[in-house]
């Protein structure tokens, strides 16, 4: 409800903003749909295990499950982990800015991380808290910024070593099973890429969810007066619906770049691949929140394209076995997002209050 003594305009347009921010959520879910449609699916899509169509189809069904059973454990410290308190209008700026950024990304088909994108915005409300005199800087909970920032660096080096890994065991196993029969070899393999891309999508959904809508679970039981848990329920279901719809119309330009522009997929190189990515997001997403409370939100694109990368490497034992072009590129393009989806969001925020002051 609106805060007292700021009269019944307050509370409508308190009430207006929650709304609008609602709908801002879904804009940023389907645009993370379709930017990060292709972590799980695009190994399996690359080795030519499932269609393209199936594949988003199956995205959507792991992403739903995934954050309805685990998205609680991530979307709180996007909620209240990074800035003390964000209020509606900040919830709504971020998840528009971050929306404005992936959307721009994934038009050029460039894979980025929509964690970063949404910590980074988040970020830029907490600064411009500090500009206006809302907030210091040590009032920023500095400690889970630091975490979360350590997990994007950890599960790239977690997944590639993974898929490493499951390379070594996966090659040898279809090799041998070619021996006698390649149709068996392949069948197999398609099962384990189904399943993979399977358990991918739902450790994809418990990770990402609260990317999009994490900054409203505060918001969302203070102002319609809903326990935390009722509320978490609520944006990680609505959240998983704009994900998998943004996966399905719209997620097939960045799969076609992990999937075919990184590297040459075979079938031990995908299953390796997404697998690894697979475990490393929900590694991340679990254990911390079993220890500390917090799952970290981890980039789920720097999992999917590290391994990837990985399993390029071990396939060919060099950089040759990888377009380091592309690859290039893709880095580029995550350096650039947290600070311009930290600027993005700063800059709004300030214009839209000096707008309506």
């Amino acid at each position: 409800m609106a805060k007292r003594g700021r009269g019944m305009g307050y509370e409508m347009n308190e009430q207006l903003l929650l709304v609008l921010g609602y709908v801002a959520a879904l804009f940023m879910a389907f645009n993370m749909g379709a930017n990060d449609a292709a972590n799980p699916t695009a190994a399996a899509v690359g080795a030519g295990a499932v269609t393209l169509r199936r594949a988003l189809l199956l995205f959507g069904t792991g992403v739903f499950v995934g954050a309805v059973v685990q998205g609680r454990m991530v979307i709180k410290t996007l909620g209240k982990g990074v800035v003390p308190e964000v209020d509606v209008l900040g919830a709504l700026i971020s998840v528009i800015a971050a929306g404005i950024w992936i959307l721009t990304a994934t038009r050029l088909g460039m894979p980025i991380s929509t964690s970063q994108s949404i910590t980074g915005a988040v970020l830029g409300i907490g600064f411009a808290y500090v500009f206006m005199g809302r907030l210091g800087l040590g009032d920023l909970r500095w400690n889970v910024i630091v975490s979360i920032v350590l997990s994007w660096i950890t599960s790239p080096l977690t997944a590639v070593f993974l898929a490493l890994v499951f390379y070594l065991g996966f090659a040898k196993l279809f090799e041998k099973l070619a021996r006698s029969s390649l149709e068996r070899a392949e069948a197999l393999f398609r099962r384990i890429l189904v399943a993979s891309l399977l358990f991918a999508a739902y450790a994809y959904g418990a990770n990402d969810v609260g990317n999009a809508t994490g900054v409203f679970v505060a918001v969302t039981s203070r102002y319609l007066g809903i326990p935390s848990s009722t509320s978490l329920l609520i944006l990680s279901a609505m959240g998983a619906i704009g994900i998998a719809i943004g996966g399905i119309v719209a997620g097939y330009r960045v799969v076609q770049t992990i999937a075919y522009r990184i590297t040459r997929l075979d079938y031990p190189m995908s299953a390796s691949a997404s697998l690894a990515s697979a475990l490393d997001v929900w590694l991340f997403t679990t254990i911390p929140y079993v220890l500390i409370g917090y799952g970290m939100p981890i980039s789920t694109t720097h999992a999917s394209v590290s391994a990837v990368i990985g399993v390029g490497i071990a396939k060919h034992r060099s950089l040759r076995g990888v377009n380091l072009k592309i690859v290039a590129l893709i880095l580029l393009s995550w350096l650039l997002t947290l600070p311009v989806a930290s600027l993005i969001s700063c800059g709004l925020y300030l214009a839209v209050v000096k707008l309506v002051s």
